[in-house]
């Protein structure tokens, strides 16, 4: 969403960011220095704690949305979200119009709410429309070519100075590493795959490898900080400068690995859950791997010239759907 804040307020707009304190979100809006307000937190994996998550999020978005319209004397004209249900169900108690994005087709529970509440659903378009009708979503989709990530990357060079940061020696192989979701619905399988990957890397240690690893949660945290061959960041680093100067990505999830992708950098999915359209693409095309055994990854320097040819994407096209209520 950066890039869109940053267009909005170049044309005048005045936008509010709020984020829930869950991973490093709160970190990353930091270190971008977006002004933001933190509502409520992340409760849990089980369905039950997830829907009460929602309500008191959603309760705290609505007394938050309030108190600013009462503040400011205006009411908002439009709310956006990735993947957000709280903003969807603040924005229809407040009656304002919302649009919604996301890249992952499955997360039924979640596109559920947001799909039917919002009045854009913006998609990429890998994803069959089809497959998104049961949600509520047929005549709301707006559709766009390639990844997200493509479009909020437009602007991005990667800075070196995260190496040193990180203690990192850019003449030896560097692979970036991002634990599973455990805490999402759609991801409930143990992942022996991914243990077994860090077995292998922790090996490779004493061969020059260098890993670092970006958990998800404190227990995560706390377990990885524990193994002296790998390097656990203590907070919110410039990740995706380190994911286009590594050489090799292996995630679990779905941004880092289209963030590679989208950078140049060779890229393993350890995802064991239900794969998406947009990924069936990537690996159809040979930009995502799917990795079955530890020892298919290379464990090497990448190709100089790797991510040269970037494709940039402009991002006021994703603008443009995401304000499409506004124009009715």
């Amino acid at each position: 969403m950066r890039p869109l804040v940053e267009l909005l307020q170049n044309d005048g707009h005045e936008v509010r960011v709020t984020a829930r304190d869950f991973a490093q979100t709160l970190g990353l809006l930091a270190r971008m220095e977006i002004p933001h307000t933190a509502i409520g937190r992340h409760r849990g994996e089980r369905l039950t704690a997830k829907a009460a998550g929602l309500a008191l999020r959603s309760g705290a978005l609505l007394r938050w949305a309030l108190a600013d319209i009462h503040r400011a004397g205006a009411r908002f004209d439009i709310a956006l979200g990735h993947g957000s249900n709280d903003i969807s169900v603040a924005a229809a108690a407040l009656r304002i119009p919302s649009a919604t994005m996301f890249d992952y087709e499955w997360a039924a529970v979640q596109h559920h709410i947001n799909c039917r509440l919002a009045r854009a659903v913006v998609v990429p378009d890998a994803i069959p429309p089809e497959r998104l009708d049961r949600y509520g979503a047929h005549g709301k989709l707006r559709r766009y070519a390639g990844l997200k990530e493509e479009y909020y990357l437009a602007d991005f060079e990667p800075q070196p100075a995260v190496l040193d940061e990180l203690g990192l020696d850019p003449a030896r192989p560097i692979v970036v590493v991002r634990t599973p979701p455990d805490v999402s619905l759609y991801h409930r399988l143990h992942n022996d795959l991914f243990a077994a990957v860090l077995e292998r890397l922790q090996a490779a240690a004493a061969a020059g490898v260098q890993s670092v690893v970006f958990p998800r949660t404190d227990a995560q945290r706390r377990e990885l900080s524990a193994v002296s061959d790998f390097v656990v960041p203590a907070r919110a680093v410039d990740a995706q400068s380190l994911i286009a100067l590594a050489d090799v990505v292996v995630s679990a999830g779905g941004t880092m690995n289209r963030e590679a992708v989208a950078l140049g950098t060779p890229v393993y999915t350890t995802f064991e859950g239900r794969l998406g359209a947009l990924d069936e693409r990537l690996i159809r095309e040979g930009r995502l791997l799917k990795l079955r055994e530890p020892a298919q990854i290379r464990l090497e320097k990448k190709p100089p010239d790797a991510g040269r040819e970037r494709v940039r994407r402009d991002p006021r096209g994703l603008l443009d759907m995401l304000l499409s209520p506004l124009a009715r």
